[in-house]
This record gives C-alpha cells, structure tokens and sequence, in this order.
C-alpha cells in the first residue's frame, strides 16, 4: 500500500502487552485518514457508558493518508478517544512533526486501552516499541520532560506527544502537546492520556513512507520550495494572527467574553505588531517550506517567555487578548507558555479566564474569591495569575 504502513500497535496499558494489526488496502480505503481511523475504533470498540476517563476507553494516535510524505501539510496527525467534555466522540487535529515520525517508525496508528498502574511512556524507534518507567517525569511540565527523556534514551531528533501536569490530574480540556508547541488542544484528550497514566508517546523513525510515484512527489515538494513566497509569505511573515485587523473591521473579533466583535486594542496584539516587538524566529511543521508558527521570547521585569513553547496563534491571541480585553502582548505570550508547559487548550483556558473576567465585572467574583486579584478586562497580569493557577 502507498501512503500507510500496514501496521497499528495496539497497546493494552493494564496488562502491559503489545500486538501489532496487520490492515489491508480496503480498511484504509474505507476508513479514511486519522479520523477515520479514530472513529472506526471508537464506534467498534468504546461502549456509550463508558467513562471517558475511565480505563475502558481508548486513546488513539492516528496519522492521515499522506502523514509523514515529504510534502507541505503532511506533518498533521489526530488524537481521538471519548471526550470527557461532552461524553461523546472527542477529536484534536495537530500539526508539528509527531505524526510524520510516529509514520516513520513503522505505525498508522497506536490505539491504547486500559489503565497502568505507574506511569509509563511509550517508545517506539524503527517499529519497535517499549514501555518505560515514568514515574521520574510525573509532575514535569513539558520542557523539563523532553530534555530528559532524550537524555535518558540519547536521542536528541525523537519526536514527542505529552502530557503536562493538567493532562495527569485530568483538566477536563487538557492537551496533548507534541514538541512542546503543537497543540492538540481540543475535546481533552490530555485528560484521558493522564487518566491512563500515560506520560508520553515518544517516536523515532528512519523509514521513509511508500508512495506511488516518488517522482511527482519530489516534483510537487520542489514546486512548494519554489513558489511558497508567491503563494504564502503572508502566513510566514505574520502567521494565524495576520487576520486578527481584519477580523476586527468585521466585527468577528471576540472580545471581552463575546460582548463584542471588535477591540479598540487590536493593533497592539495583531500580527504585524508581534513581528515588530516580540517574536525572534519562525518555527514550522514537517516537510513544509513555509514556517508559520511564532517563535518568541519576552525577558522584561513584568514577563520571562521562554522561546521553548513557541509562540501564540491567532486563537490563542483571541482567548487571551481581546476576550479578556488585554492588549500586552507579552501577558498572552505569557499565557500561551505557561498553557504549552502544563499542557492545556488555550481556547478552553482563555474562555475560562474571559468569563471570570465578566463574573468580577458585575459583582459575581469579588477579590474574596480570587485571592485579591483584581480580575476586569484589560488586567493583563491578573489574566496571567489566574491562567497559572
């Protein structure tokens, strides 16, 4: 088959025990992609009164039909199982470089089920897999845990889908971070990852994917090296938040809780002016030329940003920024860090943050329940605080 593998690992976490699935053309073809794949396994094999954070349902990686082919947007794979936000079918799209090296290494898909009893991490290089200790990284936000399991397996280039602290005491909209800053970030499936004990999934492949005509791949790769600057500079030069004037002329910016499509502070927290003050590089997905994610760094007396986590996407700029009325730039870097780090939805948490904002606004919260902060649209430090704890 081109494109796929052939092979899913299915890892039963409760018995510690490993089998791989051998598929043939017609699954693929009928089960398209990793949702394909996702939904398959969840409508076969999760019950609908099983508990999403309960050892019965299933956590699955899953790439699409071109994964990990050297070509622009094959870097995006899924995380699907139910979902402990709406008790029903749970899916996060994620780019980066995960999908591609999990591919690489030999599998389509990894479908886990059970509980460990400790926690664990999977390894999985050149198709074959391990389970390994992770009680040493319980706890660790992301950072700290990459730099260590890659010291512990000397592979500086594996690639990494994780859990941080908020995935293993189960925040409803938890994610899965891979490589520190690609989120999967909705429907929680980093709660139902913690839920199983499961640290990480760690993948390292030299393999490269089968394709039907390697010519026209390498024709179509070369066409995207040549012509992306025509085609997409803007997306490189200001990333997701490049729409975020526009979306105010429309009146489509969310901006304090909903109240209103359009933020008088907009310039502040747009893309051109996170080109101009904070960001320090740009980062990218696999096999793609055109390098949109932010990369930035703050290191004022206010803020410390560590350029490790990234950088804010547009959605994360609307959550953070303009839903909580905050136009510093800095305090939604800050957010976007400390959500990377222990690993929660952006979206989820700004929203969270927005609506304490309007609760304190009309007497709902008063400082009594916030610990004294003073928590009204526009406090960019207290958004920060409140995002931290």
């Amino acid at each position: 088959m081109n494109g796929y593998t052939g092979k899913i690992l299915r890892v039963d976490l409760t018995t510690q025990s490993m089998e791989v699935e051998e598929r043939d053309e017609l699954f693929y073809r009928r089960y398209l992609g990793g949702s394909g794949l996702i939904a398959y396994y969840l409508l076969q094999e999760v019950g609908a009164d099983v508990d999403p954070l309960g050892p019965d349902n299933l956590l699955i990686f899953a790439g699409g039909a071109i994964t990990g082919v050297p070509i622009a947007g094959a870097g995006r794979s899924a995380v699907g199982g139910k979902s402990p936000l709406n008790g029903g079918y749970g899916e996060a799209d994620v780019g980066g470089y995960f999908g591609a090296e999990l591919r690489r290494a030999g599998y389509d898909a990894v479908v886990f089920k059970g509980k460990s009893e400790t926690p664990v991490y999977l390894w999985i290089k050149d198709g074959v897999a391990e389970l390994r200790p992770a009680n040493h990284l319980w706890g660790m936000a992301g950072a700290e845990c990459q730099e260590a399991v890659k010291e512990e397996l000397g592979e500086k280039a594996a690639r990494f889908a994780l859990i941080g602290p908020a995935g293993e005491k189960m925040v409803r909209y938890a994610a899965v971070i891979n490589d520190l800053k690609h989120a999967a970030g909705r429907t929680g499936m980093g709660a139902v990852m913690g839920s199983k004990n499961l640290k990480a999934v760690v993948a390292r492949g030299t393999t490269r994917v089968p394709v039907a005509d390697r010519e026209a791949v390498q024709a179509l790769a070369k066409y995207m090296v040549t012509h992306w600057k025509e085609k997409a500079w803007e997306m490189h030069e200001l990333g997701t938040p490049g729409g975020i004037n526009g979306l105010h002329e429309q009146g489509k910016l969310p901006t304090r809780n909903f109240q209103d499509g359009q933020f008088e502070g907009h310039e502040a927290i747009s893309g051109e002016s996170l080109r101009d003050t904070i960001l320090i590089d740009r980062g990218g997905c696999y096999a793609c030329p055109i390098r949109c994610k932010r990369v930035v760094e703050v290191r004022d007396d206010d803020f410390q940003v560590d350029p490790a986590y990234g950088g804010p996407e547009y959605e994360t700029i609307g959550a953070f920024g303009s839903n909580c009325g905050v136009d510093d730039l800095r305090a939604v870097a800050k957010a976007n860090e400390i959500c990377n780090g222990h690993g929660l939805d952006t979206i989820a948490t700004g929203m969270a943050v927005s609506f304490a904002m309007e609760c304190f606004e009309n007497g709902l919260l008063t400082t009594g329940d916030t610990g004294g902060l003073e928590l009204k649209f526009g406090n960019g430090k207290a958004m920060v605080a409140l995002t931290q704890m």
